[in-house]
């Protein structure tokens, strides 16, 4: 990994300056299925590093610390403090995002850049699941209608615009008004309905730095790791598993033969 704080400084900033609400709220339907493989250790430092280089600005993961995200990912602290560490925390300190609350928050003494502090995403994967998350940032298109420009397929009316878009590039969303029947009523949309309108796909516009193969892999290792991070016993409960049905297995073969043994002269 290289560290890139200071070369993303402007993005960060942008993303700080830009979201009040993200994947911790809204949603219903997914646009996209991703299936996760937390257990590989490379597409888990490759999300992670898209993480702190693109969303640990604004957003932190309270529940985490860096001292177990080494060990979990399989670097060592030298590696964690060097690539990922970029407020100054200490090894064993929870995960905390760059920009402080009071800087986000109205009503407390800070700048009030937003109502409230952008949310922690610790818990993002266990509440909105891998396709929630996956779909968010796949589906992201810009709307003049918007405060800021974006829009969202997956969570319509987003306050947060797309950190990601140089490397995604821009798409654009395609809609058709709703058709009406004989008696003039309006019908409900075949697939997703949009302020008023009915979604019928994205089409990419401007290219990005990344091709669009390398861009899903990109996201499909950053929802890999917040997967992980929301449950990150599942790595070890993944381990164990097999050794937990042997050890049911060879009881359920020493039980039989216990009561073999007690009941053998009971006709």
């Amino acid at each position: 990994m290289i560290k890139t704080y200071l070369t993303k400084a402007a993005a960060a900033l942008a993303l700080a300056l830009a979201s009040a609400c993200t994947l911790a709220a809204g949603g219903g339907g997914t646009i996209y299925t991703l299936q996760t493989e937390v257990t590989d250790r490379a597409t888990l430092q490759t999300g992670a590093q898209v993480y702190f280089n693109y969303c640990a600005g604004c957003h932190s993961l309270q529940y985490m610390r860096y001292s177990q995200l080494g060990a979990d990912l399989g670097l060592t602290e030298d590696q964690v403090m060097e690539n990922l560490n970029f407020t100054g925390a200490k090894y064993t300190d929870y995960i905390i995002a760059a920009m402080p609350v009071g800087d986000a928050e109205l009503g407390t003494g800070g700048t009030g850049w937003f109502t409230k502090a952008p949310p922690d995403l610790s818990l993002v994967g266990r509440s909105r699941g891998a396709d929630w998350i996956y779909s968010y940032l796949m589906t992201f298109y810009p709307d003049p209608s918007r405060p800021l420009g974006w829009n969202n397929v997956q969570f319509p009316n987003a306050s947060m615009p797309n950190p990601l878009w140089q490397m995604q590039g821009i798409q654009n969303a395609e809609f058709h008004a709703k058709k009406k029947d004989a008696a003039g009523k309006e019908l409900p949309c075949h697939a997703l309905e949009i302020n008023g309108q009915c979604f019928v796909k994205l089409e990419p516009a401007v290219g990005g730095r990344m091709s669009a193969q390398e861009y899903k892999d990109s996201m499909r290792a950053l929802t890999t790791f917040l997967d992980y991070v929301g449950e990150p016993a599942a790595l070890k409960r993944d381990q164990y598993g097999v050794w937990v049905l042997l050890y049911l297995i060879l009881l359920a073969g020493v039980t039989y033969l216990l009561k073999h043994e007690y009941w053998k002269d009971v006709h």
